[in-house]
């Protein structure tokens, strides 16, 4: 019986493109769902009847939720290729340490930043690029967080990449000034191929944003 694996998820989303990449990086082929968030699917409605969101991995009809409990599943499933998390139990501790940062640190700022206004947009524009900053150091002059290995801390990561060019677009900010040893990293994660072929390109993105911002302003 051929395998089967299924993601449900939109074209857009930080979470999806962490799963797409980990699959990638696997050289797991899969088919891919694109969701109307306001129109959500039955298949994505059973397959996460709890909180209803993507992205959802359907591994031989069972489904599997939240971006990062799915990259660690897809790394103990496909084990025979491309390591995501390290073997050693202190580093891996150290690995789900920065992911849950970028969670719970990084993503609050991301959120601000689009989708607030005036005092709040700054604030959050500050707590991202401490957050960014904080990341450097962790990363110091490694190739990857993983050090010479592209893994799990660099997935849940590199998904927000494709936005700080969009804030050099909007004229807001430059990353690459506020951080420049990250912003070489995302250059070195964009010479991989899983993740040049999974993120979206920065002008949609922004044409994205901007379209956004007109509907919460009507």
């Amino acid at each position: 019986m051929a395998e089967s694996v299924h993601i449900l998820s939109t074209w857009n989303s930080l979470f999806g493109h962490r799963v797409q990449i980990a699959l990638a990086e696997k050289g797991v082929e899969f088919e891919y769902t694109q969701e109307d968030l306001s129109n959500k699917s039955p298949l994505l409605l059973q397959s996460n009847p709890v909180h209803k969101k993507i992205p959802v991995l359907i591994h031989n009809g069972r489904p599997i939720c939240e971006s990062l409990i799915i990259v660690e599943y897809i790394d103990e499933v496909w084990t025979d290729r491309s390591p995501l998390l390290p073997k050693d139990p202190y580093q891996r501790a150290n690995a789900r340490f920065w992911v849950d940062y970028v969670d719970k640190k990084l993503y609050p700022g991301w959120v601000g930043i689009l989708w607030s206004t005036g005092e709040a947009r700054e604030a959050a524009k500050k707590e991202f690029i401490e957050c960014l900053k904080v990341l450097e150091g962790e990363l110091k002059d490694k190739p990857f967080f993983g050090g010479d290995t592209f893994g799990f801390v660099d997935i849940a990561l590199i998904t927000f990449s494709g936005w700080f060019s969009v804030y050099k677009i909007d004229g807001y900010f430059n990353v690459e000034e506020e951080c420049p040893t990250l912003m070489r990293w995302v250059k070195r994660c964009g010479e991989r191929e899983s993740v040049s072929k999974m993120l979206p390109d920065a002008s949609k993105l922004y044409d994205f944003m901007v379209s956004t911002r007109k509907k919460l302003e009507t």
